[in-house]
């Protein structure tokens, strides 16, 4: 029997409808259709904009530490370089010139730069003392040139340090000495100038600040630009009481003073105090043992104090070269005065800040 031409095309779309039960739905959900989704053209992103590397403005191209950070001047309570980045020195501080002027080498220096990777270094000129400068000039002073030369044909920053605890009874021999540094070179970026080492209990404001002006007025007749840090009170560790009495001098820093084995939380909090006033400090002496420069090393502590200067951009010199029989000594006793130190040679104190300095500083 033939089926009606009507009934024929209702069973055709029938059948074609069951046929396709079995497929996926069409399913509109944006969450469901983004793996189906045609991909969008990628979009190159944009490129960062370059940023100077840390501590080092100029580090492809510098051949050494000065010449990547120029002239230092002090900005707040950072040191900066020429471009004004902060940044932050590492290096070694040479025992008093009269006791250890066997280091006070040209040697020594380059082996400390390139060794140690030090980026400044500080010439401990012993004043009072016996054979000091006051007694012997012309010698301890051609101690303390020799280093200077020997840092700026290094390229690294070094300190000048007038090594006493009693330099306000010798103001008129300060004076004249910081005038000839300035006047021969006051010229070249490296030098920075520490006019008092260590005061002991005498008063900022009646004694220590009258001081540092008299000797800073001297440099700046013939340098007005490399940076003078000055001594604070008790072993140049009251800091707190400059606040609100400062030296009115726009390249001033405040020396801090510590020993890991004996000061901790309490010194930091006064330094602290000189930070939230936006005081500059500088610690041109520490070290990772008890303040007599002697007794145990408390590595935690000194790794603590580490930590506290990177993240306030405090600039520091380990004291000390010297093959002194002390902890803080960085040299056994006997080695020479030419560098080139085996790591037999290196004393505890010795072998943890050369890799502290091999570890954070620049590089050239």
């Amino acid at each position: 029997m033939r089926i009606p031409l009507f009934k024929t095309v209702l069973l055709s779309l029938f059948f074609l409808v069951s046929c396709s039960s079995d497929a996926e739905p069409e399913i509109n959900d944006p969450v469901d259709t983004e793996e189906t989704a045609t991909p969008e053209p990628e979009v190159e992103p944009e490129a960062e904009p370059e940023t100077e590397p840390e501590d080092n403005t100029n580090s492809e191209t510098a051949t050494n530490v000065v010449e990547a950070y120029g002239q230092l001047s002090v900005s707040g309570t950072k040191i900066v370089d020429k471009n004004n980045n902060p940044i932050q020195l590492r290096g070694m501080s040479l025992f008093w010139s009269q006791w250890m002027g066997q280091y006070y080498t040209t040697e020594t220096v380059n082996w400390l730069h390139t060794d140690w990777n030090a980026t400044v270094i500080r010439a401990s000129m012993g004043i009072e003392d016996a054979d000091g400068y006051i007694s012997n000039p012309e010698t301890e002073k051609a101690k303390v040139f020799t280093v200077i030369d020997a840092a700026i044909e290094a390229g690294i920053y070094v300190i000048v340090d007038w090594h006493s605890h009693h330099a306000e009874n010798y103001l008129t021999e300060a004076k004249a000495f910081f005038a000839e540094v300035a006047q021969k070179y006051g010229d070249q970026p490296n030098i920075i100038y520490e006019t008092y080492n260590e005061p002991l209990d005498v008063s900022w404001a009646g004694v220590l600040k009258p001081y540092h002006e008299s000797v800073i007025a001297e440099i700046r007749k013939y340098d007005a630009n490399n940076i003078v840090i000055c001594g604070t009170r008790t072993w140049s560790q009251r800091v707190d009481e400059v606040v609100g009495n400062e030296i009115d001098d726009d390249n001033v820093a405040y020396t801090l003073h510590y020993y890991a084995s004996s000061h901790k939380q309490e010194l930091r909090d006064i330094a602290q105090i000189a930070l939230n006033n936006n005081l500059a400090i500088f610690v041109t002496e520490y070290g990772v043992t008890e303040a007599s420069g002697n007794g145990y090393i408390d590595e935690a502590s000194a790794n603590t104090w580490w930590s506290y200067l990177n993240d306030n951009k405090i600039s520091w010199c380990n004291w000390s070269i010297a093959d002194k029989d002390e902890s803080a000594a960085a040299l056994t006793p006997g080695a020479s005065g030419t560098g080139n130190w085996a790591e037999s040679e290196l004393t505890v104190s010795g072998k943890l800040v050369r890799a502290e300095m091999l570890a954070k500083n620049p590089t050239y």
